[in-house]
């Protein structure tokens, strides 16, 4: 994963964000109708490190879709996905697009409708745009370096809070499992009247924040792929993006806290108590 600037994101061409959008928010509704046709109807998961980290068809065909639509749209941008890695020079490229075609694939292997697509247009400040298709809610949430955030078309602003209190807070497992001191992450919320959920997205995880429905969202690791799109968002409806040293950066190099304004001092206390 690439270590991005904690500087003030650059400008960016404003046509190029317009035809970015414009493409990823084809590429979702793509991915949306795929998802939703196929999911828990005879997948074929394809087990990996983890028996819950799975590819299945659906992933590749994604994948290979979305490669192939920006490759022909933007031929000098190479592109880094979930199941088919990097093209030549992304690591060193002005611009990168990263793609999880089924984040959450064990819930959509099962049925369970939480999963998402995740795709996203990056520089050497973080996201420039991103789109996070929310299938089995008819949703998608798409953001641009200074546009704003928008769900279904309709803008996203985030309304802060005071205090955890009654609020959801969400995490998820790492590809080993539970992180180290998750369990006393979990008992600091439930003493401040909070409550854990661990739903198997780390992209819809982060978008509750920025929708407003979760205060905090805590990844102890990720990658790239699966959080970029819905960083957008969040960083977009007004959230707060940092690392587990309160630092801020778009995408952190190896864990990062999203959370309102109001409350992102609190959920960061509890996670470095309990991580020691």
């Amino acid at each position: 994963m690439t270590l991005l600037s904690s500087r003030p994101p650059q400008p960016v061409e404003p046509g190029l964000l317009s035809r970015a959008l414009e493409v990823a928010g084809r590429l979702a509704n793509d991915a949306t109708d795929v998802i939703t046709a196929t999911a828990g109807r005879g997948a074929q998961p394809d087990p990996k490190d983890s028996p819950f980290d799975w590819v299945t068809d659906t992933d590749r065909i994604l994948e290979r879709h979305t490669r192939r639509v920006l490759t022909a749209e933007f031929p000098g941008i190479p592109v880094v996905g979930g199941e088919f890695g990097a093209d030549h020079g992304a690591d060193v490229a002005e611009y990168r697009w990263v793609v999880d075609p089924v984040d959450g694939t064990a819930n959509y292997v099962a049925g369970v409708p939480w999963c998402a697509y995740s795709l996203a247009l990056i520089d050497a400040s973080g996201p420039v745009v991103g789109v996070v298709a929310d299938p089995y809610r008819a949703q998608i949430y798409a953001a641009a370096r200074g546009r704003g955030a928008r769900a279904n078309g309709k803008p996203i602003t985030l309304t802060d809070r005071r205090g955890t209190a009654g609020a959801i807070v969400c995490t998820e497992l790492t590809r080993k499992g539970v992180w180290p001191g998750m369990g006393q992450f979990i008992e600091r919320a439930a003493a401040a009247h909070a409550g854990v959920r661990v739903l198997g997205s780390a992209a819809l995880a982060i978008a509750q924040v920025a929708l407003g429905h979760a205060a905090a969202a805590v990844l102890h690791s990720y990658r790239e792929w699966d959080v970029a799109g819905s960083v957008a968002l969040a960083i977009e409806a007004g959230a707060v993006v940092l690392d587990r040293h309160g630092e801020g950066a778009a995408l952190p190099v190896d864990a990062l806290l999203v959370a309102a304004p109001g409350v992102a001092d609190e959920v960061l206390g509890w996670w470095r108590e309990s991580v020691g």
